[in-house]
């Protein structure tokens, strides 16, 4: 019998335990698939199993010395269901793909595979990737392990889900308006946004396509920037792919380095936010003053933000999906055929105007780090909402537009092009997490990871996951 115990060691000691060959990568993935037998029935967050493909590729791995084996050293790590493995299923979340396998798998698994990752499932997301709140017509919704009448959110809810309830070490997942930061926050666990690059990916449909990035999702920071440097590195197929850095993100956090000065807003200027998400936050924030920052109310002119994101991820849907309006229409969920028609109708000048929105906010932010370190906002402005509620509707007396644009926090910083990360930052009065959001200039993941371990020590909430999943309290 594999050592559950295993379940709730962090990334960096499994690994260190594989180098020295104190665990062995089977060892590993049968820990996992009674964890998984134990636990998902009550969360459903990994519904693709690909134990068999696994072991194979571990015994491969095992024939290696161990320090052969690349960084990860046989680490098992799921890929998000948007995302092709191959010889895998890859259903996009959506019944017209629930039983297409991948010929081959997308660059960043490759490269996660010759790092020493061992691939064993695939995580639940909504359909394509649409809407924070993971739920699809293929295997049905994943549940927040801290109360499963809650949404995980999403759309990367099941790497969320299955890290804090000790089913991954690590796990990938992608975001566009927070599809990392959003689950991260809702589960309790730290989701980053790298830069434009920084993980290289297969190209579709648009070959400078950069509102989507590709990142980690982890328990702690330390083990968030052991898959940072697994999965950074540049690749030709990808001309938008950036070179591995000379110096390791895990080192960066290792570093004690500290941020002079920060920023906190509540709200960037654009969104109402929940008082008790406002106030653990800002509190989080302030903390930072124990390491001798300075900590400031503040934020860039990001107004633009709705108007901007609105246009372009609706040419992002119809570039990517009008051939299955037009041929699929009928299996399609109504909010991913809003999207659609709403791509269709753009006018050319309706993309002049939201490509120059966002050249100016992505200049006035930068030109806003020439002052602060950081930036801090709440990841979500709400709390885990009811899993049977499809979005969040409205928000302290504010109804939204649209089921997106109550991720406007979170899209506000895609738009500026910088990398970000939730790093859980308290509880609500009821017991559920929340997530703050921790913000740097392009390309300063390694500031960002350092600033991020900094303040997990001090809020001390590093130990909270992994869970067994809870009933919603009487």
């Amino acid at each position: 019998m594999a050592e559950q115990g295993l379940v709730r060691e962090t990334a960096v000691k499994v690994v260190d335990r594989l180098k020295h060959g104190d665990v062995t990568p089977l060892d590993l993935l049968d820990v996992l698939e009674q964890r998984i037998s134990e636990v998902d029935g009550k969360v459903n967050a990994l519904p693709i199993l690909c134990f068999d493909r696994a072991r194979d590729h571990a015994r491969k791995l095992m024939q290696k010395k161990p320090a052969e084996r690349g960084m990860l050293a046989g680490l098992p790590i799921p890929i998000k269901d948007l995302n092709d493995v191959e010889g895998v299923r890859t259903t996009q979340g959506s019944p017209i793909y629930k039983d297409a396998v991948a010929p081959r798998s997308d660059i960043f698994v490759e490269h996660l595979e010759d790092n020493g990752a061992v691939v064993y499932a695939k995580s639940n997301t909504p359909e394509f990737g649409a809407g924070a709140n993971t739920f699809n017509e293929v295997f049905g919704a994943t549940l927040n392990p801290w109360d499963v009448s809650k949404s995980a959110a999403g759309s990367s809810g099941g790497a969320a889900v299955a890290l804090a309830t000790g089913m991954a070490w690590l796990a990938h997942g992608t975001d566009m308006g927070g599809s990392l930061r959003n689950p991260a926050s809702f589960c309790g666990v730290v989701g980053m946004r790298p830069s434009i690059g920084r993980v290289a990916h297969t190209p579709k449909f648009k070959i400078d396509r950069n509102l989507t990035v590709h990142g980690p999702m982890a328990r702690n920071v330390e083990d968030l920037a052991l898959l940072m440097d697994a999965m950074s590195g540049e690749h030709p197929a990808d001309p938008l792919s950036l070179p591995v850095l000379p110096t390791s993100f895990l080192s960066a956090v290792r570093s004690g380095r500290k941020p002079k000065r920060v920023a906190y807003s509540p709200d960037f200027g654009i969104t109402p936010v929940d008082p008790e998400v406002a106030a653990v936050t800002r509190k989080a924030a302030q903390r930072f003053a124990e390491a001798g920052a300075i900590v400031e109310e503040a934020h860039p002119d990001l107004s633009e933000a709705h108007e901007c994101f609105h246009v372009l991820r609706a040419f992002d849907f119809a570039i990517t999906k009008a051939q299955l309006l037009r041929t699929k229409r009928d299996q399609l969920k109504p909010e991913v055929i809003w999207n659609i028609e709403q791509g269709l109708k753009l006018t050319v000048e309706q993309l002049e105007r939201a490509e120059a929105q966002r050249v100016a906010m992505a200049a006035r932010t930068l030109k806003f780090f020439e002052t602060y370190d950081l930036l801090l906002a709440p990841a979500t402005i709400v709390p885990p909402f009811p899993v049977k509620d499809r979005y969040v509707a409205e928000c302290a007396g504010k109804k939204f537009d649209n089921y997106v644009e109550w991720l406007g926090i979170v899209y506000a910083i895609t738009l500026a092009c910088c990398p970000a990360l939730s790093l859980p930052c308290g509880f609500t009065a009821s017991g559920l997490p929340i997530g703050l959001q921790m913000v740097a200039k392009p390309r300063a993941e390694a500031d960002l990871l350092a600033g991020a371990k900094v303040l997990e020590d001090i809020l001390g909430v590093r130990d909270t996951t992994p869970i067994d999943p809870r009933a919603a309290k009487a």
